[in-house]
C-alpha cells in the first residue's frame, strides 16, 4: 500500500487511520467526541443548511444570540439546565425556534425576545453582542453560522447546547 509521509505518522503516533471528518469511524461527532460510538444527528430542519452552505463572508463578526435547549442536552449544561429547556423535548425546541424565527422576520425586535426566551442567561440579561473570530472559544457551530451571515441576518444552528438563534450585528 503506498502512503504518504503525513499519513503514515499519522498512524504512527495516533495508532491507526485518522478520520477526516464528522461521522468517520474514530472521527468526531457533534460534540468533539473521538472514537464515539454516537451516531451524527441528521440536520434539524431549522438549521439554517444553506447559510452554513456557504463560504465565511467575514473574519470578524458581532453577534447577539438566542438559546433553545431541550432535556436531553442537560449534561450539557453541567446541572445549570435552564427549567423551560428541561420540560421541553427536542421537538418542542424546534417548535420554539420556528415561532422565534417567525416573529423575528415578521419584525420582532430581537433585543426583546432574546432578554424573554433565551437561555443564555448571561446574554438574555445583558444583550452583549459576542465578538466572533475563527478560533474564538465558542463551540465551532456558533463560529460557523456567525462568519456566514450577513450583518442583519439571522440564521440557525445546532450545537450540544441546543439550537442558536444567531443575528449578525456588525
Amino acid at each position: 500500500m503506498n502512503r504518504s509521509l503525513p499519513a503514515l505518522l499519522a498512524i504512527l503516533v495516533l495508532g491507526g487511520p485518522v478520520a477526516a471528518c464528522s461521522g468517520s469511524k474514530g472521527g468526531p461527532t457533534i460534540s468533539g467526541k473521538r472514537n464515539s460510538t454516537e451516531l451524527v444527528p441528521v440536520a434539524s430542519p431549522v438549521v439554517s443548511s444553506e447559510i452554513l452552505g456557504r463560504e465565511p463572508v467575514a473574519n470578524t463578526a458581532m453577534v447577539k444570540h438566542i438559546l433553545i435547549s431541550w432535556s436531553e442536552l442537560a449534561d450539557s449544561f453541567q446541572g445549570h439546565l435552564d427549567p423551560r429547556a428541561a420540560k421541553r423535548s427536542k421537538a418542542d425546541a424546534e417548535a420554539e425556534v420556528r415561532s422565534l424565527v417567525k416573529q423575528l422576520q415578521a419584525g420582532g425586535d430581537f433585543d426583546q425576545l432574546m432578554k424573554a426566551s433565551s437561555e443564555d442567561t448571561v446574554s438574555a440579561a445583558t444583550g452583549t453582542p459576542f465578538r466572533v473570530t475563527p478560533d474564538a472559544q465558542l463551540v465551532i457551530e456558533f463560529r460557523q453560522l456567525s462568519l456566514r451571515l450577513n450583518v442583519g441576518e439571522i440564521g440557525v444552528c445546532q450545537s450540544d447546547f441546543g439550537f442558536h438563534i444567531i443575528k449578525r450585528i456588525d
